[in-house]
This record gives structure tokens, sequence and C-alpha cells, in this order.
């Protein structure tokens, strides 16, 4: 008797937009997701125009490359341009967050048996060099109320908790936190909120102004679709002073006219390929007009198939 194979289903009509192999029936998009070709093909415009003459392209036209970038990220996350700066992704913006804090012995930084291994090993090598622990709220899943991660959060945090890092939506399980019930009690206790919001953009619709944690870094690979080495910090107007990014360099001394010092810091690294950060507004417009309903008719249409 011949086994019985399970049908394929036919290809959606936007694969042609993807380069993804027709063999393979791409589920993880959540991972390193994958982007459109138009948005390829405009990135592979920018670095023909990069290696045809790289002084005028990083020095005199970064800029003005990178602004739009950023006003259309902000308009996209409910923020402010001179409160967001791009990174590679969410675990360098956790990164910078949380090696930038003033820890002293017996602090505490808490997060949650469901966040994501990498980020866990930021908290857990920064409380180490600094003689802190790592506090882990223990959140039951699946859950059986839906105020059962908050209050196994507040349940957890103690006086000497100085940050949460919570996840948004967390890797594993999928499992979206009540971040702005989390934000405000945690707030209440004198607790900074680091949201890890990896998956938020693009899945969820994001207002980080409602929202205000004290930081939230994302990423846009996934669910926006946009290059890889696309990511974003955005960080409370009252805390950017102390944030520094992973990489020190020119804009500790260089300000910029009309830039605040946090952009000066986070926005050159040294010589990179930028060219992910100048197309992510490229790459919001782009799966914004995918669908006749925008990004609200697309994140719709990927929680049904979901």
């Amino acid at each position: 008797m011949k086994p019985c194979r399970p049908e394929r289903p036919a290809l959606s009509k936007f694969h042609a937009h993807w380069s993804l192999d027709p063999r393979i029936i791409f589920l993880n998009h959540g991972s390193f997701g994958a982007c459109p070709k138009p948005v390829l093909e405009i990135q592979q415009e920018l670095r023909r125009e990069m290696e045809a003459s790289p002084v005028q392209f990083l020095w005199r036209r970064y800029d003005d490359l990178l602004e739009p970038a950023r006003a259309a990220l902000a308009r996209f996350i409910g923020a402010r341009s001179r409160d967001v700066v791009f990174i590679t992704n969410a675990t360098a913006g956790v990164n910078a967050v949380v090696r930038s804090l003033k820890l002293r012995r017996g602090d505490a930084l808490l997060t949650t048996n469901l966040d994501y291994n990498a980020c866990h090993n930021v908290l857990v090598e920064t409380a180490r060099q600094a003689g802190a622990q790592v506090q882990v709220a223990r959140v039951p899943f699946p859950l059986r109320r839906a105020d059962q991660a908050l209050e196994a959060i507040l349940e957890a945090a103690t006086s000497r908790t100085r940050l949460a890092m919570i996840d948004h939506v967390a890797s594993h399980t999928a499992l979206v936190f009540p971040i702005e019930r989390i934000v405000r009690e945690l707030e209440a206790r004198g607790i900074d909120t680091l949201v890890d919001g990896a998956h938020a953009p693009g899945m969820l619709a994001l207002d980080v102004t409602k929202l205000r944690p004290a930081y939230y870094a994302g990423n846009l690979h996934k669910w926006v679709c946009a290059p890889k080495g696309a990511g974003f910090l955005w960080v409370r107007e009252d805390k950017q002073a102390a944030v520094q990014p992973p990489v020190i360099s020119h804009g500790h001394n260089t300000p910029r006219p009309g830039y605040g010092a946090f952009q000066d810091r986070f926005d050159w690294a040294g010589t990179f390929d930028p060219t992910a950060w100048f197309c992510v507004g490229v790459a919001l417009d782009w799966m914004g007009h995918l669908l006749p309903g925008g990004w609200r008719e697309l994140r719709q249409h990927n929680h049904k198939l979901a």
C-alpha cells in the first residue's frame, strides 16, 4: 500500500515577490524573515551607488538617506524621530541598554522564563560583572487567566529590581504580553522596563509613545520584511543621556546640526553597509501597499494564517 502524502498547497499569488525556494513551504518567517524582491532591488541600487563613490555616499549622502527612513519608521511605531535610532537587530539594542546601566552589588535585573536566550545572556553577564542578580519570573504557559503573566512578573519583582526586560511577543511561544499594563505597574514600583520587541513590528499595531516603557528594541527584518541588519532602539527622552551604543565612534564628540546627542552616538559606528537601514522606509511602504487595507489588513491576513 503506497503511503498517503498530503496534498501540497498552491503557491500564494504573492510568492513571486519573494526569492524563497518554491520547493519549501517557509513557515519560520519569525526567525529571520525574507525580503521582497522590489526592496532588495532598491538596496542593490544603493549598493551600486555606494561602490561607485564611497566617500560621496557614506560621508555626504548618509544623513540625507538615513533621515527619511527614520521618519518613516517613527511614524510606523508611533514615535518622534529624535527618540529613535537604527541598530542591526533587537539583541544589539538590548546590549546597548543593559550594558549602559550603572549597577551596584546587590542590584537585580528581572526577566521571565519565556525570554530569548541571547538577551537573557546579556542580563546574566552584565549582572555577573557588577555582582548583581538576575530574577526570573515564572510565567505559566499556556495561560489559564489573562492576568497570570502580569502577576508572575510583579511577584518576582523586589525592591532591588533596577530593570525588567519583558518580551512584547515571546520568541518561542508567541505569547503576547500585556506590555502597557506591565510597564505601568512596574513604573509605579520604581522599576524601568526594557521591551524586547523583536517580533512585534509588523505583527502588532505598535505605538511606543502610548506604551511608554523606558526602552523598546525591535527588529525590522522579520514581519516588516526589511533587509537583514535593520532594527531599531527607541529610548524615552529622560533615559537617552545614559544609553551608549555597542560601538563608540565619532558621534561622541562630533555633533551634527539638528541632531540630538542620542542620535549622534548611534548613527555611525564605523564603516559598514548602511543600505538595510536606508531601505526601511521602502519596505514599510511596499508592504503597506501589498493589500488594499494596508498594514491593518496585512496584520489581519497573517494572523488568520497563523
